[in-house]
């Protein structure tokens, strides 16, 4: 994790209060926490109603820190940090939360709770009950706000910063993409919420900017970028590896420049 040290192994409960190990890592002065390692999206417990981010809150209260940084993305959560808030009332010290997407809490049912769980019928619920919630009014409209769930709503209740994470990451990195012709990047799935902070729609944006050549690949392409190349690969997971070969083989063979 970008030059990071694992500073501890901590024993903590996950969505669904089930036990599991968590990393707590180290980057310099900043302590850094992932959403995911502790509330990991699982496809075969699709339960927003009974999924809680509580087990975040408590590792969290746990911490003894200079700097905090908090990964939000990929959680099982839908309770825009209710979890949490009941165990936490103040972070440890000075913190900044990394979202994955810039949509806001009451936008994070309709764009995805049904990944989570809900139906099309439920969503409508949803919105309301977030925008009901006394403990987020304040925050409930930053960009954001909707990631994991909702947490980031509760991180910036809580005070923290809401900071874009793949520009976070790509600037800490010094990703400069002038410096490489042509840049490849993709995702399970490609759609319109890819531009709304994940990486690859970061990266996407950097290249289009630049002027540099860029490939998008996804698993399936529902909405292509436009001004970049998005190419699908089979969706059979079976042959991922040698879509990824045959990819890039292909873009070898046609940016090789001759002697």
């Amino acid at each position: 994790m970008l030059g990071a040290g694992v500073a501890g192994i901590h024993e903590v409960v996950d969505a669904f209060g089930r036990p599991r190990e968590a990393r707590v890592w180290r980057l310099g002065r900043r302590t850094v926490v992932e959403s995911a390692d502790v509330l990991p999206y699982d496809p075969r417990r699709l339960e927003p109603e009974a999924a809680s981010s509580r087990g975040l809150g408590e590792l969290l209260a746990a911490l003894d820190c200079e700097e905090l940084v908090v990964c939000l993305g990929g959680t099982a959560t839908l309770d825009a940090g209710a979890g949490l808030l009941s165990v936490l009332r103040r972070l440890p010290c000075p913190t900044t939360a990394l979202w994955d997407t810039d949509a806001t809490l009451l936008e994070a049912p309709r764009l995805y709770g049904p990944q989570k769980g809900l139906s099309p019928d439920q969503v409508p619920e949803w919105e309301a009950r977030f925008a009901a919630l006394e403990e987020v009014r304040g925050v409930a409209e930053l960009p954001g706000s909707g990631a994991a769930g909702g947490l980031g709503a509760a991180f910036a209740a809580l005070g923290a910063r809401l900071v874009p994470g793949a520009a976070f990451v790509l600037d800490t990195l010094g990703f400069e993409p002038a410096s490489y012709d042509p840049v490849v990047t993709g995702e399970g799935s490609v759609d319109a919420t890819t531009r709304r902070g994940k990486a690859p729609g970061e990266v996407a944006r950097r290249c289009e900017a630049a002027a540099v050549r860029c490939v998008v690949f996804g698993g399936r392409v529902v909405e292509p970028f436009p001004g970049v190349e998005t190419v699908p690969l089979s969706g059979d997971p079976a042959r991922a590896r040698d879509d990824l070969v045959a990819l890039g083989e292909d873009l070898a063979t046609r940016t090789r420049r001759p002697a």
